[in-house]
């Protein structure tokens, strides 16, 4: 671990006064939120020495968590089996250095004292004597979201702490920091359109699993997008969230497809070109899928929250807005990370707005000369329209946005096993996760033959069919190579 350096063996004193922003890594560059004034904090607590009596609430031992075997729980529980009450407490922390500050307190790098593989995890310090009533509503949200969390792509909330004035919150630490920095980073502040369509489709899922819990997240942008020591991203500040009833939908879509040939055709069309000797036949069939959704369309705040250039329309106007203001920062997303700037940027903050809230479409650069950008171009127009009632992702939420063309190619279910890109100033870890995931094997050599079987077994069944293909999903995210005219209707 890169930090291994910085445990110390004495206490940490932090004493100092500093100004919060809206981000948990903060940096110069930084956009602040809109209702979010400045906050003095003070902290010159010992934390880790901490005698004043404290309760926790812990999800390690009331939830099946789908990251119930990593080393994390696995700290957690020893923790909590060898303390005295079997809860965990400040003392058993030890704080190692200061991450950075946020809308609500400041978040320490931490681990387990006493522990024999010493496992980061970030502590989010919040001095509720410092905070307003509605700051403090909004620390009540946040806590409440993180405890039904659970999602690869979402942080774990692995403790909460009320000790004295203040409320401390456990969470995943991701060393590479955030998408923010990692971008200005880049020529031109830009990624490649492959590695934007790889970091746009775990936000994607991870906004479609907010939804579905009717959390409407309100503060997508690139500085709250954290990336773990694996490459993979992590959604991070919900204070800003609100929630909502939603109603889970299940039901058929008929979808269009051209084929040559199909094995069943629906219709088929022929075309003449260069004269009555030239004849290019097209198959056209239809396509059944089974679609679940659960986006809360009912979800109505008339709150103006948020960093002021990833803004909606409605809520620029104040008349009230829905889940559809993600939907609409998700396109901004995209036009950040493949433009390097977000495209309604003014020089003031009120010339920002003023842009937003005309009715002027959104422009673009000189075209990039990039395989995918076209497809690119055409889902950020249509996540990017002002009525919210035509906005791409509002009536079905992200299973509309799975299915445009930019995204073909993709294995939702196996996405969060997708190798991350290789660009600059990412450091990866590789990690044996996996393995360890396996049950009931004991032995190296039980393991080794194990997967030798289950190879085997893949293997044979492959050779049956003749049209049998395996697809590695390592580059997933590159783009399909196939035509596509951005004008083409869907049924």
């Amino acid at each position: 671990m890169e930090d291994e350096g910085y445990y110390l063996e004495t206490d940490l004193d932090f004493s100092f006064t500093s100004t919060a922003t809206d981000r948990t890594f903060t940096s110069s560059s930084a956009r602040s939120s809109l209702a979010r004034s400045s906050l003095t904090l003070s902290f010159n607590d010992r934390l880790s020495t901490a005698t004043t009596p404290s309760t926790t609430t812990s999800a390690a031992a009331t939830t099946l968590h789908h990251r119930r075997q990593d080393p994390h729980w696995t700290a957690i529980r020893a923790a909590t089996t060898l303390s005295s009450d079997g809860r965990l407490h400040l003392r058993h922390l030890k704080l190692v250095r200061l991450l950075g500050t946020g809308n609500l307190g400041r978040v320490f790098l931490c681990h387990l004292r006493d522990c024999p593989t010493p496992t980061a995890f970030a502590l989010k310090v919040i001095d509720r004597d410092a905070l307003t009533a509605k700051k403090l509503s909004h620390v009540q949200t946040e806590a409440e979201i993180l405890s039904m969390l659970d999602h690869p792509f979402l942080p774990t909330l692995y403790a909460r702490i009320d000790a004295s004035h203040y409320t401390c919150l456990l969470i995943d630490y991701c060393p590479n920091g955030d998408l923010h920095s990692l971008l200005r980073k880049q020529p031109g502040n830009r990624l490649p359109v492959s590695s934007v369509r790889f970091f746009a489709s775990e936000v994607l899922v991870a906004l479609e699993y907010l939804h579905a819990l009717g959390i409407v997240y309100r503060d997508l942008k690139p500085e709250n997008i954290l990336i773990r020591e694996d490459g993979h991203i992590v959604l991070s500040d919900f204070d800003l969230c609100f929630k909502a009833d939603v109603v889970p939908t299940f039901r058929s879509r008929r979808f269009p497809r051209v084929s040559t040939p199909p094995s069943s055709p629906r219709r088929l069309r022929r075309s003449r070109r260069g004269g009555c000797f030239s004849t290019e036949v097209e198959y056209e069939r239809e396509e059944i899928v089974a679609e679940f959704a659960a986006e809360p369309v009912t979800a109505f705040s008339k709150s103006c929250v948020g960093t002021h250039e990833y803004l909606a329309p409605e809520l620029v106007a104040g008349n009230g807005h829905g889940s559809g203001v993600d939907w609409w920062a998700f396109g901004i997303f995209l036009y950040e990370m493949l433009h390097g700037t977000t495209p309604f940027k003014g020089v003031t903050k009120e010339q920002t707005l003023r842009k937003i809230a005309s009715s002027d479409d959104v422009a673009f650069p000189l075209e990039l000369e990039e395989e995918g950008i076209r497809e690119a171009k055409d889902l950020i127009q249509k996540l990017l329209v002002k009525d919210p009632m035509k906005r791409l992702g509002c009536a079905r939420g992200a299973q509309d946005i799975k299915r445009h063309p930019f995204f073909e190619g993709i294995k939702w279910p196996l996405i969060r096993n997708y190798k991350p890109p290789e660009i600059r100033g990412l450091v990866k870890k590789s990690t044996k996760a996996h393995a360890c995931h396996v049950t009931g094997v004991s032995s190296p050599r039980r393991r080794k033959w194990l997967w030798w079987a289950l190879s085997n077994l893949l293997r044979s069944k492959s050779l049956k069919g003749s049209n049998s293909k395996i697809q590695s999903n390592n580059n997933y995210y590159h783009y399909v190579g196939k035509s596509y005219n951005a004008s083409r209707k869907r049924v």
